[in-house]
């Protein structure tokens, strides 16, 4: 893919309110102004988890601007940015049926367990930064490939084998 702009990825969840997030702030501060990182949900839960604004600012990554959760159809909109990848986090998400994606961006599905409702507080807390910690080591892996030079299909192979030999 060879572009002058940055490069779009769309992380998406079933709530948008956990892992998306979490993926959307990773990719902005990870990517150093390559990528221009967005989040969305099938059935956007209508808020951000309060843990994972916390989660983010306690590893210095800055909450993304205008933070909110929102469905994915504002991405199938015509206007919406041009997107080059999308990464499924949850496997609720990564089965339905998605919209028709302007440009037919490469999707690779990289599975999170749900940190949010994970009780008592404390233990949220930790599924959280465990949560944060396999999306900052993939996001991580990704941004090591030369995006610019390989094909979709070889970015999608290289997503699959981030997710495969990452873990969960």
């Amino acid at each position: 893919m060879s572009t002058s702009r940055p490069i779009n990825v769309l992380v998406l969840c079933t709530g948008n309110s956990a892992r998306s997030v979490l993926g959307e702030a990773l990719f902005n501060h990870l990517g150093e102004g390559r990528v221009r990182a967005f989040s969305a949900g099938s059935k956007p839960s209508g808020k951000v988890n309060p843990v994972a604004l916390e989660t983010l600012e306690k590893h210095g990554v800055a909450v993304p601007s205008g933070v909110r959760s929102k469905s994915w159809d504002e991405f199938a909109a015509p206007g919406a940015p041009q997107l080059d990848y999308i990464f499924t986090v949850c496997d609720s998400a990564a089965g339905e049926v998605c919209p028709i994606w302007p440009g037919h961006p490469a999707t690779a599905h990289w599975g999170i367990d749900d940190p949010a409702h994970v009780e008592p507080l404390a233990a949220r807390r930790d599924a959280f930064e465990v949560a944060y910690r396999h999306l900052e080591r993939r996001i991580r892996a990704f941004l090591a490939l030369p995006l610019e030079t390989l094909s979709a299909d070889e970015v999608k192979a290289a997503a699959r084998r981030i997710h495969e030999e990452a873990g969960q």
